[in-house]
């Protein structure tokens, strides 16, 4: 079976006036157009191509590569808006759609969306949805406690930004834990901090507890000794000047620093800052 919004390895099966017929092993076959058949072929040669429906709603392959893919969440342009919903440029020839009550708000053209790819059961049609929030699901969680994880922000909340979890899962990440104005459709490395009773997921940016001490603390190290052995930070030094620095928590920094002094590698300049001892 030949799904579309998917990228498949397929044979070239034979040459014809519109294009070159691909098939694969259980003989499921499809064209690729003149426009993107390769200069240079044999019969049997397998080619890697994307498949989804033409203008014409016939599935066909092309070379080009698109945006997003099926089950996948994206940032797409709006190019076109009609009377049955958008239309997004996800690189390929015939834009996405997007009917209406897909539109947690109303698209604007020239307007940039985060989105979720989906097969409409009842058109069979590749389409988009920016109600992402109901593409993600906590009810049988696959991730545990201090994994890192890829996020996406979906968007701002009093409590914090809400994240989609490796493109599955939805988690917050509190204020306290940002130092950076992210925008819808970021992504970034995190980690799960915490998994509420109810499944909800808390989320951190920064390693934490006895996996991160040791990371954290020979990053501080380096710094002192790229500036001269000494640091003007210290524990009431600003969360968001640690940050911009170190890249880790206030809370990281200090358990950092602790392990340093604990070891005797720096002195602690009260107000002042740190030091390497020697």
């Amino acid at each position: 079976m030949l799904t579309l919004g998917e990228y498949h390895t397929l044979q070239i099966d034979r040459d014809t006036p519109p294009g070159l017929f691909l098939k694969n092993e259980s003989g499921d076959e499809v064209l690729l157009p003149n426009k993107y058949k390769p200069e240079q072929f044999e019969i049997g040669d397998a080619l890697d191509v994307f498949i989804y429906l033409d203008h014409d709603e016939r599935p066909v392959a092309t070379n080009l590569t698109p945006k997003v893919k099926l089950d996948e969440f994206a940032m797409l342009d709006c190019v076109d808006v009609n009377d049955y919903g958008a239309f997004l440029d996800w690189g390929l020839e015939k834009h996405m759609f997007v009917p209406f009550a897909e539109q947690a708000y109303k698209m604007e053209v020239g307007g940039t969306y985060l989105i979720f790819c989906y097969l409409d059961e009842e058109t069979q049609r590749l389409v988009a949805s920016s109600r992402v929030n109901h593409f993600v699901d906590n009810s049988i969680l696959t991730v545990e406690e201090f994994e890192e994880v890829n996020l996406i922000v979906t968007n701002k909340t009093e409590l914090g930004y809400n994240m989609i979890i490796n493109d599955i899962h939805l988690g917050l990440l509190y204020h306290d834990e940002v130092f950076e104005n992210y925008q819808t459709g970021d992504r970034l490395k995190g980690y799960i901090k915490k998994i509420r009773k109810d499944n909800k997921i808390d989320l951190t940016l920064s390693k934490f507890g006895y996996k991160s001490i040791e990371p954290n603390a020979q990053k501080v190290y380096e710094a002192l000794k790229e500036n001269q052995g000494f640091l003007p930070f210290h524990d009431k030094s600003d969360p968001k000047a640690i940050y911009t620095t170190f890249k880790m928590s206030k809370k990281a920094f200090k358990k950092a620093i602790g392990s340093l002094y604990k070891d005797k590698q720096i002195d602690l300049l009260k107000g002042e800052g740190i030091k390497l001892k020697g």
